[in-house]
């Protein structure tokens, strides 16, 4: 069964949000996540989609990009005006145009039709899991939050600690954390918030795993595949266009030219 652990101990299904026009589709991608536990409601267009989103009440939202009235792109852009809930787009072509375009909406990962189920189920997982548990990176900060600083940041030791999250985490839990600070942008490792000069930035949860990634090894270059690995969490050969585009959304929310491009080998966040 799929569940997220609330604070009253007692587990709850975990709900997906699938908007696809295809009838036969619908059904049978609903039907196989609720095999796997998962809470499904469904909607044929954009619009309906939109509605219900609007209702509330769901964990993960899978989107197909071919959508009557409001595509998936435009619903995914919508969405995100509001929320930084994790999002799967669907594409039928695994057309360049149609990943391209999903990620810069704002999407999480994707997956092209049609998909085996137990591809789906990872990646779904995988989401949640980013979505849920305290980011990789933040992991190094442990017994001395207020010494903490990789090379290149300062740490603030006058951050207040983060309540902690209930439910099972993996690895040992962390209330407490370091303000990092790379020139105006500073990063509370231990509330999991953003700032730039000052003023608070609204990250997904991809974003602020992969900010974090980068903060834990400032100056180092990090390659493609190790960034799919450790904060998409794939155990398998992923799309690199996915950490392009996250990298270049971020971007835009923190600064160009913070976070630079090694041409052949990856990114580093600059000193």
């Amino acid at each position: 069964m799929s569940h997220i652990a609330t604070g009253d101990g007692g587990p709850l299904p975990v709900t997906v949000l699938l908007v696809e026009d295809d009838e036969v589709i619908r059904r049978s991608v609903a039907m196989a996540l609720e095999r796997y536990g998962y809470r499904v409601s469904t909607a044929g267009d954009g619009l309906t989609g939109l509605e219900l989103f609007r209702a509330g009440g769901h964990d993960l939202l899978l989107l197909d990009v071919m959508l009557p009235g409001l595509d998936g792109i435009g619903l995914c852009r919508r969405i995100r005006e509001t929320s930084m809930d994790p999002i799967l787009m669907m594409s039928a072509r695994g057309d360049d145009l149609d990943v391209i375009s999903g990620l810069e909406a704002g999407a999480d990962d994707y997956v092209v039709k049609p998909v085996d189920t137990a591809v789906l189920v990872a990646r779904i997982r995988s989401l949640l899991r980013r979505a849920t548990y305290p980011p990789a990176a933040s992991s190094q900060v442990t017994s001395s939050p207020a010494t903490y600083s990789p090379a290149g940041a300062s740490a603030d030791p006058a951050v207040p600690a983060a309540a902690g999250s209930a439910g099972p985490q993996p690895g040992p839990r962390h209330h407490h954390g370091a303000r990092l600070r790379f020139g105006d942008l500073a990063i509370d490792t231990g509330g999991l918030e953003v700032f730039l000069a000052g003023e608070p930035i609204a990250l997904a949860p991809t974003e602020l795993r992969l900010l974090l990634e980068f903060a834990a090894h400032p100056g180092i270059v990090l390659d493609r595949e190790t960034l799919l690995r450790d904060v998409w969490d794939y155990d398998w050969d992923g799309d690199t266009r996915v950490v392009d585009l996250c990298v270049q959304r971020l971007r835009k929310k923190i600064g160009a030219g913070r976070i630079e491009t090694v041409r052949g080998f990856g990114y580093k966040l600059r000193r």
